[in-house]
């Protein structure tokens, strides 16, 4: 790897084309995967199969992984309430799935040699543009003709209208996409600093000197910003899901 941008490269392990298609298999298919046999693992070591309910079920009494999930789903469930209140209840399971998806695709990028799926704005705003879409469907679902009051605010004169609806459709129009390079930008300009300190390291510690002793420095900055890295997983992950509720209850809750 000879530049740190390498590290976002989409690689074709195994090459497979249908019909004009391009089926390969690369290594974001392989991350992606990994992340759904991660997720599903998780849910069944930290519950029991049980044969006369014939499928898998939470204990009453926690262990230690049941009691991080349930952390996890109060504090979406805090989210919804927050932004929607009681209307926010039957998009629990969608919400909560989104928060574990982003959150997974962001840890499972600190992992070394692995592949930050969340760096690749194909795949943030895929899910900032259905999201966007899904959001005016209920929207349009509830209020009919009546969501084009989100453009216009209310006593506003002919002239101001002429200002306000323009401006108010850009803003609303950028609200999937400041969404999707939130997310692509910060775990992007992180993963390319990291590769930065630890090439900078690397090169220091190949020096045959005393020199190589300053070596330190960057490795405690490289701690540093693992830690930090880690924090911004959890952070970005948990901003994606507060602006998908607030954008949400503009949607239901119309102002």
């Amino acid at each position: 790897m000879w530049t740190p941008l390498e590290q976002f490269q989409i690689i074709s392990l195994v090459s497979l084309k249908m019909f004009n298609l391009d089926l390969s298999i690369t290594n974001l298919l392989i991350v992606f995967l990994l992340l759904l046999f991660f997720f599903i693992a998780t849910l069944q070591t930290i519950s029991k199969y049980f044969t006369h309910l014939k499928g898998y079920f939470f204990f009453i009494v926690p262990n230690t992984w049941q009691f991080f999930i349930e952390i996890i789903y109060a504090t979406v469930l805090k989210l919804l309430f927050d932004n929607l209140n009681q209307h926010g209840e039957i998009y629990f399971p969608f919400i909560s799935m989104v928060f574990l998806f982003i959150l997974f695709c962001n840890l499972i990028g600190l992992v070394p040699y692995s592949f930050t799926v969340t760096s690749h704005l194909i795949v943030t705003f895929s899910m900032s543009f259905s999201i966007f879409i899904g959001i005016n469907i209920i929207g349009f679902k509830h209020y009919k003709q009546k969501l084009l009051s989100l453009f216009l605010p209310a006593n506003t004169s002919f002239l101001l209208a002429l200002i306000l609806v323009p401006i108010e459709f850009i803003s609303y129009i950028a609200k999937p996409i400041s969404l999707g390079v939130r997310l692509f930008i910060n775990l992007m300009a992180g993963h390319t600093l990291l590769k930065v300190i630890v090439g900078f390291s690397w090169s220091i510690l190949l020096i045959e000197d005393t020199l190589s002793i300053i070596q330190i420095v960057p490795l405690i900055i490289l701690i540093i910003l693992m830690g930090l890295e880690l924090a911004v997983a959890v952070i970005q992950a948990y901003v994606f899901t507060i602006l998908t509720c607030i954008y949400l209850n503009d949607s239901i809750n119309l102002h």
